[in-house]
């Protein structure tokens, strides 16, 4: 009880000090924990695929596009038990310079589309509403709320990839099975999309973007890719198939640049908050080395004389990562908001908030190391000699 009176007092003898010292503590600990979450976001569609879907896109890159009648020849695949296709649109919603109006825009099958994604809740209703108007649309509730969407509400675009106006009316706003659903995606069908492009550019009509297998068992997924890229090996289309996992992760490494810098600033920061504690605690022990002299002549051992200084750095950390960890949620919340289309899925982590705090309490031992090693080695008479 005497040495924790002695560690909270000792603490906060210097309040400016330690104020500061907490203050850049926290700042750190949210700067790191805004980092490490900008990361998982990039990876979480990484992250949430599923385990028994596979993905068949063309062989030399995604851009290119597959013909439509190779979904049955893929549906006859032994452990194939479904297939649908989806078609990327791109298109131009509003001032292309704000990033709300960036979102995920693709034409789907929609009899089939949503068989394979059961984590797209759409009420039965509107589904079937959705299925029976070639130029309807279902949208996510985070992008309904986003852009005050309502059901029956008419959605105007200009095509890029697609060029023309387009106009889709909602009819369905899916919620995702949870939090890491992604709710910003705009469907709609793959036959307004070809029926459209037919009568302006035949020669591009009859193609898909990619198709999406259910597999009845994970382990047979190599088998199956093998199979369904050799049915199309020799055709004008080859075709690459892999699980959707992979597939995530292939779109992940074209910014691989970018979540490499953050990695390297987040590692960065955790120097800072060493540094920032270090200064604090080696500042604090050399001021006191007369008091430790003093305390060891009253008969305080060595080990108590460590446990005052490691227990000092170890309450600051504390105080600090508790304001920082505090911290990033609303600021998180606030880049979410500032960003919901661009990071769909953008929640803290139980294992950031576990390494801010092992980060935070490795460094805080490591700051006491040194002036701790030093006190508990000193000579009494060195001590009382000691200037602070």
């Amino acid at each position: 009880m005497v040495v924790l009176k002695l560690i909270i007092k000792n603490s906060f003898r210097h309040t400016l000090r330690t104020a500061l010292t907490v203050v850049g503590l926290a700042i750190a600990v949210l700067a790191f924990g805004l980092m490490r979450t900008i990361v998982d976001a990039w990876y979480a569609g990484v992250e949430m695929s599923s385990a028994n879907r596979m993905i068949t896109r063309h062989s030399v890159s995604f851009i290119f596009s597959l013909p439509l009648s190779y979904k049955d020849q893929i549906a006859k695949i032994p452990g194939v038990t479904g297939v649908s296709y989806a078609n990327w649109f791109g298109g131009l919603y509003g001032d292309p310079n704000q990033w709300e109006n960036f979102f995920p825009r693709m034409a789907i099958d929609p009899e089939t589309y949503f068989d394979m994604y059961p984590e797209f809740i759409v009420p039965p209703d509107q589904l079937e509403t959705f299925r029976r108007e070639r130029n309807a649309c279902v949208i996510g509730k985070k992008l309904a709320d986003e852009h005050r969407f309502r059901i029956g509400d008419a959605i105007s675009m200009e095509g890029d990839i697609y060029p023309g106006s387009w106009t889709f009316v909602v009819r369905g706003i899916y919620t995702g099975r949870d939090k890491s659903i992604d709710e910003t995606q705009m469907l709609f069908h793959w036959a307004y999309l070809d029926e459209s492009i037919r009568a302006v550019q035949p020669g591009r009509a009859g193609n898909i973007g990619w198709y999406v297998l259910e597999v009845d068992d994970p382990n047979r997924m190599a088998g199956v890719a093998e199979q369904v890229d050799a049915l199309f090996m020799n055709s004008r289309a080859g075709t690459k198939t892999e699980t959707e996992k992979e597939f995530q992760q292939s779109f992940v490494s074209m910014s691989s640049a970018i979540i490499t810098s953050l990695e390297v600033i987040s590692f960065v920061i955790i120097g800072i908050i060493l540094l920032v504690l270090a200064n604090t605690i080696v500042m604090s022990a050399r001021e006191r080395m007369r008091e430790y002299a003093v305390l060891k002549t009253i008969g305080f051992s060595s080990a108590r004389i460590v446990s005052l200084i490691g227990g000092e750095s170890l309450l600051i950390a504390a105080i600090g990562t508790a304001f920082g960890i505090a911290g990033t949620f609303p600021i998180c919340q606030m880049f979410a908001e500032a960003f919901p289309t661009f990071f769909p899925i953008f929640n803290v982590a139980p294992l950031t908030l576990i390494l801010c705090v092992l980060i935070a309490f490795g460094s805080a031992a490591l700051a006491a190391l040194f002036p701790a090693v030093r006190a508990s080695r000193m000579k009494i008479v060195d001590g009382l000699r000691a200037i602070g």
